[in-house]
């Protein structure tokens, strides 16, 4: 049989071990043992007290946030009015994937100036081309002397100048495809196709500039944006690891170091135990709270830590200690004091006050009053004591 602390359930089995549990002798005015025979010992379980290490556990809460290392937000490197939104909030995306399309004067400004470089470099090639075949003639008309030393000079200074505007032209050209490529997103293929067609596309597509998944959205269609509001349109995270901002009281802190290991628990997900490490600690204390903030980093593979929950978390301080440990079921707490029943031959048991230390993993730490090795009574403790106390 499994004893459980549940009230009614303590009840139950109290009444059932007053029924069974017949003591062998009834205990005498300021006794304090209990002998019990064979067929009721299967009720209890008699335990050794184990040396265990028990460490100082510091405990503060917080909350669930995401991940800043990973996460990023969407802005619009120019003004426009949106046409199409590709992505929702909740939405897993690729980096490079789109989010949504935008109608922006800046994009064909952007294509019309490119097209006017290609006009210009264009038309400076064509003109250094004559300038330099003129030169040619020149040349050879001087070398005949057909003609005069300054109309050589003239030529070869409208060549040089023709040349001048070709390298200035294709500067020009050279900067309008890098703004294409660069700060309007465009790829190598969509600047290719522009100057071929030399068709004008106002329309670009803003796209995710990291893996992750949508998790904010400011932005609908229709809307018209602008590229000096610096408002964040989407919000993108990655949520395979999140991050437990934690209010520790600055007398903790000189405990706290970066790269611990903690035990966090969400109040949303009572059953289930995460572990974190510590990544980065506050350089201020909040003057209202005198808290200091601890960012730990949890891995969240299933998804089930969300921004905001709220958690609270554990962390092991100082040298371990080593002393006697029992089971939690096996103290007996009446106020202030605390005792255990002490095996002390074969089914007699003697109860025996001890001194309480720190709790951890279902154990708890015996300062004094149990030596290692001794036996005690783990499961059924409780209904013992009440039999020694009727």
């Amino acid at each position: 049989m499994t004893f459980r602390s549940a009230p009614m359930l303590a009840a139950i089995v109290a009444v059932a071990f007053a029924h069974t549990v017949a003591l062998a002798a009834e205990p005498k005015p300021g006794s304090e043992k209990v002998e019990v025979n064979k067929d009721q010992m299967w009720q209890l379980d008699v335990v050794a007290a184990e040396v265990s290490a028990f460490r100082t556990l510091k405990q503060a809460v917080g909350q669930i946030a995401f991940n800043e290392d990973a996460s990023t937000v969407v802005l619009t490197p120019f003004s426009g009015r949106i046409t199409r939104l590709l992505a929702r909030v909740g939405d897993d995306v690729k980096r490079g994937a789109p989010l949504f399309e935008i109608d922006s004067p800046d994009v064909a400004q952007a294509q019309t100036d490119l097209l006017a470089s290609l006009q210009a470099v264009e038309k400076t090639r064509a003109q250094a081309s004559l300038a330099k075949r003129s030169l040619d003639r020149q040349t050879g008309l001087f070398a005949e002397k057909a003609t005069s030393q300054r109309e050589l000079d003239q030529a070869r200074n409208d060549s040089a100048i023709a040349e001048s505007d070709l390298v200035t032209a294709q500067g020009a050209l050279s900067a309008s495809r890098n703004k294409l490529r660069v700060i309007l997103g465009r790829d190598d293929s969509e600047v290719a196709r522009l100057e071929r067609e030399r068709v004008i596309n106002p329309l670009i597509t803003v796209n995710a500039p990291i893996d992750g998944t949508v998790v904010g959205r400011k932005v609908g269609p229709g809307q018209f944006v602008r590229s000096d509001a610096g408002e964040a349109l989407f919000s993108i995270s990655d949520l395979s690891t999140m991050w437990l901002k934690a209010f520790v009281p600055e007398n903790d802190i000189p405990f706290v170091q970066t790269g611990q290991e903690l035990e966090v628990r969400v109040t949303a997900l009572p059953d289930r135990v995460f572990r974190a490490r510590i990544i980065a600690i506050g350089a201020a204390s909040d003057a209202q709270t005198r808290r200091i903030v601890v960012r730990s980093e949890i891995s969240n593979p299933d998804r089930v830590l969300r921004a905001e929950m709220f958690a609270s978390f554990r962390i092991a301080t100082g040298s371990p200690t080593s002393a006697p440990a029992v089971p939690v079921e096996a103290v007996i707490r009446q106020g202030d004091l605390a005792s255990v029943w002490v095996q002390q031959v074969p089914m007699v048991f003697a109860r025996r006050k001890v001194e309480l230390g720190l709790e951890q993993d279902g154990r708890i730490q015996i300062r004094s009053g149990v030596k290692p090795g001794e036996f005690v009574i783990g499961r059924g403790a409780i209904f013992v004591d009440n039999e020694w106390r009727q």
